[in-house]
């Protein structure tokens, strides 16, 4: 029985009837050279192979009454993989566009907390007699990080199969504590909260003269000088993100309901851009998206004159971690310049806005503020995000940010769930009140799988913008004056 951070249930609180905490991937697999291979079998088998390996698969959230205090893991007395692993056809001609339907109306649906937090859908009938499996899973259980991790631990890197760690037996399922159970637990830990908080906040000050001596009290105050409103241009050339982004037609309260738009990109393709740019290859993603964004908001006649506000995810993992299924992310905020015309100058836009977001989010100890989350109140956090999803506060301000842009890297080797090689996995992220957007790309062998998800009714044409993130790409190369390299 183990307690979540304060960070992992946070994804529990978020959670209001329109927006949901879990996170997806959607593989896309060929077939091995075998006319009984049967794809549902296999993965199932796959999966149970390896269920000693995969802890969070077996466990399951326990709640405190009241939401007195953070939930806790225990291991699933009750486990039943047929409940998790399912089986489902896509009728023809089994294209992209009926794939991210269906996935679409999956992810639409809340998890059932009584079970372990995943499921997976394997998912026949597409076409090229290519089957796809789409894992969705709670992010109380894994960041992006942690979620590549279990990925690479879920399949094989050899064809014929990799040999698996045997069972020791460690494992064993716990029973449902008692209310009377979690509310001894909860006096206790109430009774050590000071002394933690105290530790906690010490080390938080330790971590902030750290950064003082490191960085320059005079840097970090010119930083907090030359943020400017709206995130324009200040007197030295910089740009920084605003309190608030800009209103846009994604920007408002959200549904349930969910669309979902899926491309690949090769990684040759970018690495060409981004050495002829002088830039990162994040840089170049990131200035991808702006130049979509840009050209879908003039196509609707809702640009903004200010930059959008990107929230980048970023991990804070050391590799010395003890749990390792657990959040360890935070995040940065970077102005997406999608008020530059020229895609030269967004592309040295976006590398000096990358450049400021990270000096920012090097002056916060990141660390201390994932630590200062266990001690917020889950019964307080749930009740606000309720609250502003039943007052529709989407509707009534300007967001924080207006969307979230991640770029997660993937495995560079090839991957085989039961003989049958990962063609693509693409990210389907998740969205939240007031930011039905969201552009996630995932790195794997030579490509990017862009996977864009947002609310149904807020971004009806989303096919339309993921198709403009396409074009993107042919624009720098036009601008850049440079040929693409062909596969050979």
């Amino acid at each position: 029985m183990k307690q979540l951070t304060g960070l992992d249930a946070t994804f529990l609180y978020m959670e209001t009837p329109s927006s949901f905490g879990h996170v997806s991937g959607l593989g896309i697999y060929r077939r091995p050279d075998d006319p009984d291979y049967q794809p549902y079998e296999a993965f199932k088998a796959q999966i149970e192979s390896r269920l000693h390996l995969l802890d969070p698969f077996r466990r399951r959230l326990v709640e405190v009454p009241m939401g007195l205090d953070h939930p806790y893991w225990i291991n699933d007395p009750d486990f039943d993989i047929d409940f998790h692993v399912r089986h489902i056809a896509i009728p023809p001609p089994g294209d992209r566009e009926q794939l991210g339907a269906q996935v679409a109306r999956i992810i639409g649906r809340p998890m059932d907390r009584s079970k372990p937090l995943w499921e997976a859908y394997v998912m026949e009938g597409l076409a090229d007699d290519d089957f796809a499996v789409l894992t969705k899973i709670h992010h109380a259980t894994v960041d992006g990080a942690s979620g590549v991790e279990l990925l690479t631990m879920l399949l094989d890197t050899d064809p014929d199969g990799d040999e698996v760690p045997a069972d020791t037996g460690a494992w064993k399922a716990e029973q449902v504590p008692t209310d009377l159970e979690l509310l001894s637990r909860t006096a206790g830990s109430y009774f050590r909260r000071p002394a933690r908080l105290a530790r906690v906040q010490l080390n938080a000050i330790q971590q902030m003269a750290e950064i003082t001596r490191n960085k320059g009290l005079e840097k970090m105050v010119a930083n907090a000088r030359r943020q400017t409103p709206w995130g324009r241009s200040s007197d030295n050339g910089d740009t920084t993100p605003s309190v608030t982004g800009p209103a846009t037609p994604f920007n408002r309260s959200i549904t349930p309901h969910r669309r979902l738009a899926m491309r690949t990109v090769p990684l040759a393709d970018i690495k060409q851009l981004k050495t002829k740019a002088g830039a990162t290859v994040n840089d170049v993603v990131m200035a991808i998206c702006a130049g979509a964004l840009r050209q879908y908001l003039l196509h609707h006649d809702a640009l903004p004159e200010e930059p959008l506000q990107a929230m980048v995810p970023i991990s804070i993992r050391t590799g010395q971690e003890a749990d390792r299924w657990t959040n360890r992310v935070s995040s940065l905020v970077a102005a997406l310049p999608t008020n530059v015309e020229d895609p030269l100058d967004r592309i040295d836009a976006m590398r000096q806005a990358m450049e400021q977001a990270k000096e920012q989010f090097e002056l916060i100890p990141a660390d201390a503020l994932v630590d200062l989350a266990n001690f917020s109140s889950p019964a307080l956090a749930t009740q606000a995000a309720r609250l502003a999803s039943s007052l529709h506060i989407g509707d009534q301000a300007n967001p924080p940010v207006n969307v979230v842009v991640s770029n997660v890297p993937g495995p560079r080797q090839p991957l085989y769930a039961a003989g049958a090689q990962l063609q693509h996995y693409y990210p389907v992220s998740t969205i939240a009140e007031g930011m039905g957007l969201n552009i996630t790309v995932h790195s794997y062998l030579n490509e990017l799988d862009f996977g864009l998800v947002a609310c149904r009714e807020l971004v009806p044409d989303l096919e339309y913008l993921i198709d403009l993130h396409m074009e993107e790409v042919d624009i720098l190369f036009k601008a850049l004056k440079i040929r693409r390299k062909r596969a050979k």
